[in-house]
């Protein structure tokens, strides 16, 4: 695997917003701006609750099969390397980590095998689209820790993509997971959510370490972002925390992130989170509380990072 300089782009963008000149230009604008040689496409879809067995990743709020392949031809032309991560989220708001269900199949309740078959259409369908446009990398998961353990389910799942795609696949585990799933073997790169606080790196790459160690695979942190709010460079990972705009925490974060992961080489690179598909005014960058880099000092941190990585 050769190093990923990634952002990822676009999460949340629904039906349409893909066929827009705005996100063609804000792809474009976060490669001048950005240095990045690779983009992590992400595609959202949706299920009702956390207890849903049933993925609805043919909405009609969905990204169209049509823009998706368009976006990745896009970056593919402007000379970048697309890694396409197909998400799942809950409707009601609540965080697809916490999508669980009975440990052992009960009559009349939600199942893990009527979960995992649905996830299974899904996933699959986005592996072929994967393979057609030549991406270089397929996510086959995204943060859904309460299925970690599910590891039998798990592999028929990336057997299934594997039929379908024959490019690298990773899944991505959220922060502290790394050392708890048992079916890294399973998949060609190890890759997690790299949100953690900014006096903590030291002791959680150490952590990973042992894990990239054990399992001889390469590793990239598939998400890495701190928002620009006050608070946030202690607890980057809570998107709801409250606080006023704080552009130089966030720079602090990125400075400082970098600063650690540049003492491990195992550490294969970065799909730093985010990128909006639909940019807001770059004057109004200095009172967004939002993750996304564009226009903030964060910005200018990344960028003389991937130029002189």
């Amino acid at each position: 695997m050769e190093y990923i300089k990634g952002v990822t782009f676009g999460y949340m963008s629904q039906r349409g917003e893909w066929e827009k000149e705005e996100a063609f230009e804000s792809l474009r604008l976060l490669k001048e701006r950005c240095a990045i040689t690779h983009v992590i496409l992400a595609v959202v879809v949706e299920q009702e609750t956390v207890h849903t067995t049933k993925i609805n990743w043919q909405a009609d709020t969905v990204l169209s099969d049509s823009e998706v392949r368009k976006m990745i031809a896009f970056a593919q032309e402007v000379g970048l390397k697309v890694i396409l991560k197909p998400m799942v989220n809950i409707a009601d708001g609540t965080w697809r980590a916490h999508i669980n269900f009975f440990e052992y199949d009960v009559p009349c309740e939600p199942k893990w095998s009527d979960w995992f078959t649905s996830y299974t259409e899904f996933i699959t369908h986005y592996a072929q689209i994967s393979e057609e446009t030549t991406c270089d990398m397929f996510v086959v998961g995204c943060e859904l820790v309460n299925s970690d353990r599910r590891e039998k389910e798990w592999r028929k799942v990336v057997y299934s993509v594997r039929k379908e795609y024959t490019g690298l696949i990773t899944y991505n585990c959220d922060k502290y997971q790394e050392n708890h799933l048992t079916w890294w073997d399973a998949v060609d790169v190890i890759s997690s959510s790299g949100y953690y606080p900014v006096d903590k790196w030291k002791q959680e790459l150490k952590r990973i370490e042992k894990v990239v160690e054990r399992e001889q695979k390469p590793f990239f942190f598939c998400e890495a972002g701190c928002a620009s709010r006050s608070g946030s460079k202690w607890l980057p990972n809570n998107w709801e925390l409250e606080g006023s705009v704080d552009n130089l925490g966030q720079k602090e974060w990125y400075e400082e992130m970098f600063r650690q992961t540049d003492v491990y080489e195992w550490v294969g690179g970065f799909g730093l989170w985010d990128w909006k598909s639909n940019l807001y005014p770059i004057q109004k960058a200095t009172t967004n509380q939002d993750y996304a880099l564009y226009g903030k000092p964060a910005e200018a941190v990344v960028r003389c990072y991937f130029k002189n990585k």
